[in-house]
């Protein structure tokens, strides 16, 4: 006779093992995180989320409200009118790449990595002490928290919200 606690036992244990490997895709990711409120709050405005919520991969590097809120005064709130949507979605492409790259992933050294963004580049420098990304700026956004991994791609959480411009130096 098959024992009831047993096969309630093994049944659990193949619903926890089968939710565990199940992740949250990007969106979701930083949606449950209250440090993600800005940068969630752009994404739908702009109506990438449906895209970043996709199959991927994508990696994307998110800024943290605080680097938002470094930005010139007024300047969230004005991205986020509709007439400035291509604005805002070009600054929202400029922090994602099409592949999943773990922080081990990316090269020693200083490399060009292309955004979604068409004909930009970031410079992102790993190193010892840890990933930076040059902008379009030329200034540097610290990758704070690395490897969030999503089912859909990673989320390396950093410190400065990248703008397009001028491609950065990568030396």
């Amino acid at each position: 006779m098959t024992n009831p606690f047993k096969t309630a036992a093994a049944a659990l244990a193949i619903v926890v093992s089968t939710s565990a490997v199940q992740a949250d895709n990007i969106v979701e990711i930083a949606a449950a995180d209250a440090r993600f409120s800005t940068l969630v709050a752009a994404v739908g405005a702009v109506g990438l989320a449906d895209a970043l919520s996709g199959p991927g991969p994508f990696t994307v590097y998110a800024p943290v409200n605080d680097a938002f809120a470094a930005l010139p005064e007024g300047t969230v709130e004005t991205l986020l009118k509709p007439e400035n949507k291509d604005q805002l979605t070009n600054i929202l492409l400029y922090h994602v790449d099409d592949r999943k790259l773990s922080a081990e992933m990316i090269p020693a050294g200083s490399n060009y990595f292309k955004p979604l963004l068409d004909s930009e580049r970031l410079c992102i420098k790993a190193d010892s002490s840890g990933v930076k990304i040059a902008d379009g700026t030329g200034e540097m956004a610290n990758v704070v928290i690395a490897d969030i991994m999503a089912d859909n791609g990673v989320i390396h959480v950093i410190d400065k919200v990248l703008l397009p411009g001028t491609r950065p130096a990568c030396h």
